[in-house]
């Protein structure tokens, strides 16, 4: 027996439990938790301290991701609470019915079972991904990378024995200690104990999970998001729009990694846009009639149309039209959030509904693609799939439903 099928028997057994429990039973446990990740900041600094020195050599935009600090922490312990605050999808019955036989039919929500989730170098994942598993009654299996190992299984310690103390099923959350890719195409393949898995991190590592795992996957947040400044923009709030969704957090799956300006405004509004985002520190790159415009900017490669950055890097490109942007968007985005600029409520409405992309936006930043801002509380990820979820993965989309039938001796003819 591996040490991840015993992981998968455990996550099953806990998950059997958990699905029985009511409300105020799993938001005790989150209180319980939350409070414990608060009162062991200092154990979680210590070990947050290790993986730091041992990830010297990444990139800032790693460092970032895996750096804790004790506001960190508490805003990790605040997660938890404010899902302990929302509604919980499986104390409710969506929908019920007689059918024509006098059936009486409920549908209603239930959990997946047991949630693999295999991220990189963020172990606030850690706690989000605990707290939302548990609310909606599933147990998770973790398997983080090898840069934040050492704070990831002392997070998980101080959660598994924050419900120890009173008396829920620690199996409800457990990490895989091996970093290792076999570990990773070991879970990848835990057909009968994983119900479900959800990669979070780069491109790379979802494609991979995408092509390779035997269990259900949904894929979620590789992020080429797009900005287009259509010809009726206001100009003022293009730039705001454009600088907050690129240089805000630039290493996140919402922020934008291209802009798209209409012809007609382009000589205008590009040295202004220019000027604004590399006073940020942002390296552009241009199309053929973007450089001509502003022949200081650096020349794009068909290869910047399809790269996610997750850096201070942005492509800017010209068009003739909005068709032209919705065409260019559709054939090279990830699937995850785009938006227009427009004063027009015409085109603002042609753009979401042509645009196939989970969020689609008009006159707001690209960065309020999150379950928090949606008001899902912390999400799990932020699918761009249309099976079995969309969007930012909130509560409700770590359920499925169930039909219960009551009958009085009915028979089909």
């Amino acid at each position: 027996m591996t040490n991840l099928t015993q992981i998968g028997k455990q996550a099953k057994a806990a998950a059997r439990k958990l699905a029985s429990f009511d409300t105020v039973t799993k938001n005790k446990g989150l209180l319980s938790m939350a409070d414990a990740l608060v009162a062991n900041q200092q154990v979680i600094l210590t070990a947050n301290k290790q993986d730091l020195a041992s990830a010297n050599e990444m990139p800032k935009k790693f460092l970032d991701r895996l750096m804790l600090n004790e506001q960190r922490i508490t805003d990790m312990a605040n997660g938890l609470r404010s899902i302990a605050q929302l509604s919980d999808p499986t104390a409710e019955i969506d929908r019920g019915w007689f059918n024509a036989d006098g059936l009486q039919i409920i549908q209603r929500r239930v959990p997946l079972g047991v949630i693999g989730i295999i991220f990189e170098a963020r172990p606030n994942v850690t706690a989000d991904a605990t707290g939302l598993t548990f609310k909606s009654g599933n147990a998770v299996i973790l398997r983080g990378g090898k840069e934040a190992l050492q704070t990831n299984l002392a997070i998980t310690k101080i959660l598994r024995e924050a419900l120890i103390q009173i008396d829920l099923p620690a199996d409800a959350v457990q990490m895989v200690s091996d970093p290792s890719h076999e570990s990773a195409q070991e879970m990848m393949n835990l057909t009968g104990y994983i119900d479900v898995l959800i990669p979070r991190g780069g491109r790379g590592l979802i494609q991979r999970v995408v092509k390779t795992a035997t269990v259900p996957v949904i894929e979620t947040g590789a992020g080429n998001c797009h900005v287009y400044v259509d010809r009726d923009a206001n100009l003022d709030m293009a730039t705001a729009i454009t600088v907050n969704a690129k240089v805000q957090r630039p290493s996140v799956c919402n922020a934008a990694e291209k802009l798209l300006i209409h012809r007609q405004v382009a000589p205008t509004f590009l040295p202004v846009i220019a000027k604004a985002l590399i006073k940020h520190g942002v390296h552009l790159r241009g199309d053929e009639t973007t450089c001509q415009i502003m022949p200081e900017i650096s020349p794009a490669t068909k290869k910047d149309w399809d790269t996610e950055y997750n850096d201070l890097i942005m492509a800017v490109k010209v068009v003739d039209s909005l068709d032209e942007a919705i065409t260019h968007i559709n054939d090279h985005s990830t699937h995850h959030s785009e938006t227009i600029v427009t004063d027009n409520l015409e085109r603002g409405q042609k753009f979401q509904e042509q645009i196939d992309s989970a969020c689609v936006y008009v006159n707001a930043s690209t960065r309020f693609t999150d379950g928090g801002m949606f008001g899902f509380g912390a999400e799990i990820g932020i699918s761009t799939q249309k099976l079995h979820a969309r969007g930012p993965m909130g509560l409700s989309q770590l359920t499925t439903i169930k039909y219960e039938i009551t009958g009085n001796g009915q028979v089909r003819k």
